[in-house]
């Protein structure tokens, strides 16, 4: 199956998440990601593009994976529920100017939607990137990048290629400012 070969689609949304990301960068913002297993490895890869560099040097950016910090993390899923692990750590940290980057190859992982509830709760705004039908998240985000695909690899593969192009977009963008 070529999946790659629907990836043309989600251009101009993959332009729009580059817009949100970076109007909030500029504004003092920040980007949040959250993601379990394959998606949460996408996520801290993201991040670490971000706060380091992609293919420019250039100011840090911030970014964040909000499962990084394990002890909170451990704390948050035992007592109160692993639902609540994502939406515990965002409502720590989310400001008023923030964006969510949401990973669910699903788009119905419970702690998922759980974050997107506790961005809209503090003004944030939602990217989501899923993979065929967009699940649940579809409806819950300003912008879900559905992946054209029911396989979790081939969904997970596209997920950071556009995390990627998504990357050199904001440095570039950003870097020129």
């Amino acid at each position: 199956m070529d999946v790659a070969g629907g990836l043309p689609k989600l251009t101009a949304d993959v332009s729009s998440a580059v817009d949100l990301i970076c109007a909030s960068l500029t504004d003092g913002g920040q980007l949040f990601i959250a993601g379990n297993g394959g998606s949460a490895a996408d996520a801290q890869h993201i991040a670490a593009e971000l706060t380091g560099r992609f293919q420019r040097e250039r100011q840090p950016l911030r970014a964040m994976a909000l499962h990084g910090n394990t002890s909170a993390l451990t704390a948050i899923g035992n007592d109160y529920g692993y639902e609540h692990v994502f939406a515990r750590e965002l409502s720590a940290h989310a400001r008023l100017s923030d964006v969510l980057l949401a990973i669910s190859t699903s788009g119905n992982s419970p702690n998922i939607l759980r974050a997107i509830e506790a961005a809209r709760k503090h003004q944030l705004r939602v990217i989501g990137l899923t993979g065929e039908n967009g699940g649940k998240m579809r409806s819950a985000c300003d912008l879900c990048l559905c992946v054209p695909s029911k396989s979790t690899a081939r969904i997970q593969e596209m997920h950071i290629t556009i995390g990627h192009a998504i990357c050199e977009l904001v440095e570039e963008r950003l870097a020129k400012t």
